[in-house]
């Protein structure tokens, strides 16, 4: 009998990524899925059950969004034990890469990436939420 051998895409690190535009979740998800798992929803009010259910390693989440806004969807997922430690990146269009720094503690304790943000930087931020080395 042959053993079942693990999928290695449950072996990557996964990422949320929360964004009213399916075409910037599509897109980062391009950018990022070699290196990691990234599982992705246009409704912030998905965000929660989606973590819960998903374990994500970190969570991209962009701030100005309909029906929720990204500090809602923040405060939520601070709020429930299975979320509240999972590491938080605002993801905006508000501010260019150079400015992203800019809006760091602006919106909570926070860290902030440009959407325009090249694909090595995006991985970086997400390797140091993460606690991985980005040799």
């Amino acid at each position: 009998m042959l053993r079942t051998l693990p999928d290695p895409e449950q072996a990557k690190p996964c990422v949320l990524v929360v964004d009213d535009d399916e075409a910037v979740a599509r897109a980062i998800a391009g950018r990022l899925g070699r290196d990691f798992r990234v599982v992705g929803t246009s409704d912030p009010e998905q965000a929660l059950p989606l973590a819960r259910e998903q374990h994500p390693g970190v969570i991209l989440c962009d701030i100005n969004m309909p029906r929720m806004q990204g500090d809602e969807v923040a405060f939520a997922l601070s709020q429930d034990p299975a979320t509240a430690q999972i590491p938080f990146i605002y993801l905006t269009a508000l501010v260019s890469p150079e400015e992203a720094g800019e809006l760091d503690a602006v919106f909570g304790d926070y860290p902030a990436v440009s959407k325009s943000a090249s694909t090595e930087e995006l991985r970086g931020v997400i390797s140091w939420a993460l606690g991985l080395d980005d040799d």
